[in-house]
């Protein structure tokens, strides 16, 4: 038998060093100054999406440049990556995010700042709208992750995860008894602005 495999989408991660608990403050500190906006946010705090723009974040953004050019090396990319917008995430105990994708983007992704147990996973959903409409009974034995129809992804503090910004995606409601806090983006290629 002949077996190969097409079509696969990829979901980058890095772990950054960067000082997680200020930021983390700066973020608390600007929710108590500004009521944010609502987006795929329930019960939570959504910032506006220009922190790329803003000074205290700007050590971040270089990090999500560096992974992004990298990204753009293993998938042959053309041009360059442009951080298109930023913003930063509260969820309480309670909060989430409801089942969203984000267009006109390439790339989109989290970095995470804050997190406990049970705090709330990225749950990213199988892509391909043919699998969705037969879904076969699978075996009980451990599934290989290519068979897969959901993927979580645990809030790892320090971690950024990147995947192309057409995934459906959402998080999972907070059942800690402390805030997680993340920061959002999208990558847009250049020329296409």
């Amino acid at each position: 038998m002949i077996k190969e495999k097409f079509f696969p989408t990829f979901i980058y991660a890095k772990d950054i060093n960067l000082n997680t608990t200020h930021l983390s403050q700066i973020i608390f500190d600007w929710s108590k100054k500004d009521k944010g906006v609502k987006k795929t946010n329930v019960n939570g705090w959504h910032s506006t999406p220009d922190m790329q723009a803003k000074q205290e974040y700007q050590e971040l953004c270089k990090e999500l440049y560096d992974m992004q050019v990298d990204i753009y090396k293993e998938e042959f990319l053309d041009r360059k990556p442009v951080l298109g917008n930023m913003w930063a995430n509260i969820n309480p105990p309670g909060a989430y995010n409801k089942l969203h994708c984000h267009p006109n983007s390439l790339f989109s992704g989290v970095y995470y700042l804050k997190s406990e147990p049970n705090s709330g996973r990225l749950k990213i959903h199988e892509p391909r709208p043919g699998k969705q409409l037969n879904i076969p009974s699978l075996q009980k034995e451990k599934l290989p992750q290519d068979l897969w129809d959901s993927v979580y992804l645990e809030p790892i503090v320090g971690r950024v995860v990147m995947f192309p910004s057409w995934l459906w995606h959402e998080v999972e409601p907070n059942e800690s008894n402390d805030l997680r806090i993340s920061i959002s983006f999208n990558f847009i290629q250049h020329g296409f602005q």
